[in-house]
């Protein structure tokens, strides 16, 4: 008799551990789903202004917050910069770049980072990452300092036409600041802001493979 009932609550004992297991199992999951849905209603908010992720306007209705998320279009991230990054930059448009690109006097210069180039670019274009444009600019017309001196002689420099990634990347405004710091002429330098984003986004055609 005491066999049969310790059988019994042995076999209680076994099936309640199965069921305790599969609840903890079904609990798991629906805590995975919970916290993967949402994080993906959740999306990360993207600078705009420098570090900020937001922006309040004003409106007859009231305050307005703006913000600024990844989308397929938006594809990068960095933070809005200006028209003109430098006193003295030029900006231009797609239509000024197309011409620049059959003008002897000028350079239609990528400052994005190999990788990016690789993927896709202006034809025509030659690529001086950012971080390498000051140290570079015997390429863009000007003359080594001598020694002892701080700046660059660019008294024969090129027109630059610079781009990056698009209106939230700072490599380009990075590497025009300084090259003006370094001795060239603002005024020789041509910003590009909508860059990579725009020109494809209008369809433009672009080389792949191009160092």
């Amino acid at each position: 008799m005491h066999k049969y009932v310790l059988m019994h609550i042995f076999t209680l004992y076994n099936l309640q551990g199965h069921v305790m297991k599969y609840f903890l199992l079904f609990g798991l999951a629906l805590f995975s789903t919970l916290a993967s849905a949402q994080s993906d209603s959740v999306p990360e908010l993207l600078q705009i202004i420098d570090k900020s992720t937001k922006f309040t306007v004003n409106t007859p209705k009231g305050p307005i917050e703006i913000t600024r998320v990844m989308t397929p279009c938006a594809k990068n991230k960095g933070w809005l910069q200006p028209i003109v990054p430098i006193k003295g930059v030029v900006p231009v448009d797609e239509i000024d770049i197309l011409n620049a690109l059959n003008d002897k006097e000028s350079l239609v210069v990528d400052m994005r980072v190999v990788d990016d180039r690789l993927k896709g670019t202006i034809p025509g274009s030659i690529g001086i990452p950012y971080t390498e444009v000051a140290m570079r600019m015997d390429e863009l017309g000007c003359k080594k300092p001598l020694t002892g001196a701080t700046k660059w002689d660019c008294s024969k420099a090129k027109k630059v036409y610079a781009f990056c990634n698009g209106p939230v990347c700072p490599q380009s405004p990075m590497a025009m600041a300084a090259m003006v710091r370094d001795g060239f002429p603002p005024s020789k330098i041509y910003y590009y802001r909508g860059g990579m984003l725009d020109w494809d986004a209008l369809g433009l055609t672009t080389v792949k493979g191009e160092f």
